[in-house]
């Protein structure tokens, strides 16, 4: 009896050990893994981001090709490139030639300043401070700008960080739209990957529904959010490009990056009203103001007809889990926030009609 227990615990523990070994061998195999696909989550994340996005047209055109899908893929991508590289030069080289003219300028000291309407001084609370920091860097820049070096000198840093990493973004989604394009160029095949995912993660007979949900909401966060965002950059960047507005690029730029983080666009065009009303006639300067004035307010036309659209979802949980999901995660948060909110959602509303349903059969 004692030799049978024996060989017993003997069995259980080499089938511990043989366990433990593996799961040893499965977590390491796992966290490298992971290590060597880390460098490429984020890109690979866009790509499919972009690639749901961009499908349904992207099907339309394989059917306007007679079904080459990897024409369609290929053309797709050159033309996303062309989109993305295009207006990132051009917003370039209105930068570079707005610092080198400004650099120059002040150089050969024929950087000059136009003074202040008398009327910038009877705005409230700070129009009089305005008007004398105005004032005096209208009469004497370089003593101006010696007073408040530090601060200038801190913004500079500031902005130069940024467009740094605005070009490490470019190059990025660059990669982005690529890996994009093979997705579609093998899209039913990745939708039915991303479908036995779902259903491994999921209740039986669910994967379906929450792959689609997944794939509605980023369609419409992409509508809702970067759309708008994109519309209102664009219009606001027409204006400040017909009015000649130094470095009108960059502003256009800061309009996008306020716009996706739900911020006003007017936070720009103000200051830019202001300078157009110091240096232009009255009509053009009104005319300025009223467009600057309808782009600000567009997103509150254009998100309520974008956001949502297509979705049983409420906007307000789309538009809620963009906003908290960036907080947490960056503009990446805007698809990943609205994505888990919303699957969240559909989860806690699916188990509140079970708990409704399963009282209604008891009671009958």
């Amino acid at each position: 009896m004692n030799v049978s227990n024996q060989q017993e615990d003997t069995l259980l523990t080499n089938r511990v050990i043989e366990i433990a070994i593996r799961l040893a061998l499965i977590f390491l195999i796992i966290t490298l893994c992971f290590q060597i696909i880390k460098p490429f989550t984020i890109p690979v994340l866009w790509g499919i981001i972009i690639a749901v996005a961009i499908f349904p047209l992207y099907n339309k055109l394989t059917l306007q090709l007679g079904g080459h899908n990897k024409l369609a893929a290929t053309l797709y991508t050159l033309f996303a490139l062309s989109l993305l590289i295009g207006p990132t030069l051009i917003i370039s080289e209105s930068i570079v030639d707005t610092s080198s003219h400004l650099a120059q300028s002040f150089k050969q000291g024929n950087l000059l300043i136009p003074p202040p309407n008398k009327s910038v001084s009877e705005w409230p609370l700070v129009g009089e401070k305005i008007y004398d920091l105005w004032s005096q860097a209208s009469s004497n820049l370089e003593a101006t700008l010696k007073q408040f070096f530090p601060e200038i000198k801190q913004v500079g840093e500031t902005v130069f960080s940024a467009l740094a990493g605005i070009g490490g973004s470019v190059l990025q989604f660059i990669f982005s739209i690529i890996i994009s394009g093979v997705f579609l160029a093998n899209a039913q095949g990745s939708h039915a990957t991303m479908v036995k995912i779902a259903s491994r993660l999921t209740a039986k007979g669910q994967g379906s529904h929450f792959t689609n949900l997944a794939t509605a909401t980023i369609r419409s966060v992409t509508l809702g959010v970067l759309g708008v965002a994109v519309i209102q950059a664009t219009l606001g960047g027409i204006g400040m490009y017909i009015m000649d507005v130094p470095g009108w690029g960059l502003w256009t730029l800061i309009i996008l990056v306020l716009a996706i983080a739900q911020m006003p666009a007017f936070i720009v065009l103000l200051p830019v009203i202001i300078y157009v009303f110091s240096v232009t006639a009255t009509t053009p300067a009104v005319i300025f103001t009223i467009w600057s004035l309808l782009v600000s307010l567009s997103d509150n036309i254009l998100k309520p007809l974008l956001l949502g659209r297509g979705m049983e979802t409420p906007t307000l949980v789309i538009l809620l889990g963009a906003i908290g999901g960036m907080i947490l995660f960056g503009i990446l948060g805007l698809f990943v926030g609205s994505i888990i909110l919303a699957l969240g959602y559909e989860l806690f509303m699916a188990w509140l009609d079970r708990e409704n349903t399963q009282e209604l059969s008891n009671n009958e």
